[in-house]
């Protein structure tokens, strides 16, 4: 379905006090100066889909607030996406009866928010996500699982459904009681959902490789694997039996370590991320910051070429912060002529102006100053 945002409506979103924008179903770069509301904007977006958006950020944190102000005010924002045959409403934003918790809507119907996926996928890069090589394991994972739920929804279930148990099973491991008979029962409920979690990455990772492959172009070929505990041995294997058989097992035998530690040291949740920089013969973490910049870009164009081919669900919206300003002029273009080539409605921002001139006839241009929106270029 090739989804296009048409329309945008903030109220009361981060330095917001309104903005309604008509975005036509195209593509935009918003230019102006550090501060002026650019990156606000695209979080506003991201906020459309489930999770706590592209900066991470709690539900309370999100709406404006003035100096005086303690604490954040009601806050909402709205879109009409558009696909070939069809239009539909999504909305979002806090909970009037709970500021801290947020509502979602689609056509005006309150729904969860797993439901906005059916309608509108995102992918994103932010200046946060530079040095995601550097990073702890941890935060690799996260970005890694937010490429795997965007083509499989599910994941993001399963990967919550898992965090709970492991939290309880720790919990009764190191407060008590370490009762047998429920840890056996929540060490079952983390090798059912953990084996969902395996397949699940392995899958996305072989399809993302098989998109670098396939793509020559100005960006670095990477070689991406996952590390970790489970995927060695005999769980290097997509049997859904074997792998249950033997999370359950591992779970069993770090009991006593666990409890020592007072941490889970087994299990999906360990796994990292590898990525390495083929034409330099080295791991991305040792690369330049240019060309970690670059690997994870096209990392995020691979992403946008698999999604854009899935005829039954949304062509993904691709949100680039701040990106154009770090690569050299050949890359830039290569960047704008991928996003066009794969029809993909990407929004970019940057300071300068002079950094999109290889949108021009492309996508609309906007200058973004103290959240006011002037000087429309097409």
């Amino acid at each position: 379905m090739k989804t296009r945002l048409h329309t945008l409506s903030l109220t009361e979103f981060r330095g917001y006090e309104r903005l309604d924008v008509d975005l036509q179903g195209r593509s935009l770069y918003l230019f102006g100066a550090n501060g002026a509301g650019k990156t606000n904007f695209l979080e506003a977006i991201s906020v459309l889909n489930p999770g706590r958006g592209l900066r991470n950020a709690a539900v309370g944190d999100l709406g404006r607030r003035l100096p005086h102000e303690v604490k954040g005010r009601a806050w909402g924002v709205s879109a009409i996406l558009k696909t070939e045959d069809e239009e539909v409403r999504l909305g979002t934003g806090s909970d009037p009866r709970n500021l801290d918790k947020r509502a979602v809507r689609i056509d005006q119907q309150t729904v969860v928010a797993g439901r906005l996926l059916d309608h509108l996928r995102l992918v994103w890069l932010t200046p946060a996500q530079d040095r995601i090589f550097l990073e702890a394991r941890a935060e690799r994972l996260r970005f890694f699982d937010r490429l795997v739920f965007a083509a499989d929804p599910h994941h993001a279930s399963t990967v919550a459904a898992y965090e709970k148990a492991l939290r309880e099973r720790l919990r009764l491991l190191t407060q008590g009681p370490a009762d047998a008979v429920w840890l056996d029962a929540l060490e079952e409920q983390l090798a059912n959902a953990g084996v969902g979690m395996i397949v699940a990455r392995r899958l996305a990772l072989e399809a993302l490789q098989a998109e670098i492959e396939s793509h020559q172009g100005a960006f670095p070929k990477a070689d991406l694997g996952l590390t970790g505990e489970e995927q060695s041995g005999v769980v290097a294997v997509y049997d859904h039996r074997t792998l249950n058989g033997w999370l359950r097992e591992g779970f069993a035998r770090a009991r006593a370590r666990d409890s020592a530690a007072g941490r889970s040291l087994f299990g999906p949740h360990r796994t990292d991320l590898s990525v390495f920089h083929r034409d330099k013969d080295r791991q991305a973490a040792d690369c330049s910051t240019g060309e970690q910049k670059a690997l994870v870009l096209n990392m995020i164009l691979a992403q946008g070429a698999r999604l854009s081919r899935v005829k039954t669900a949304p062509n993904p919206v691709v949100l680039l912060d701040e990106v154009a300003a770090h690569l050299d002029p050949i890359r830039r273009g290569a960047l704008f002529d991928e996003t066009d080539h794969l029809g993909l409605q990407t929004l970019f921002t940057g300071t300068d102006e002079n950094l999109f001139d290889g949108l021009s006839g492309r996508a609309l241009g906007v200058r973004v100053d103290g959240g006011q929106w002037t000087e429309f270029r097409n």
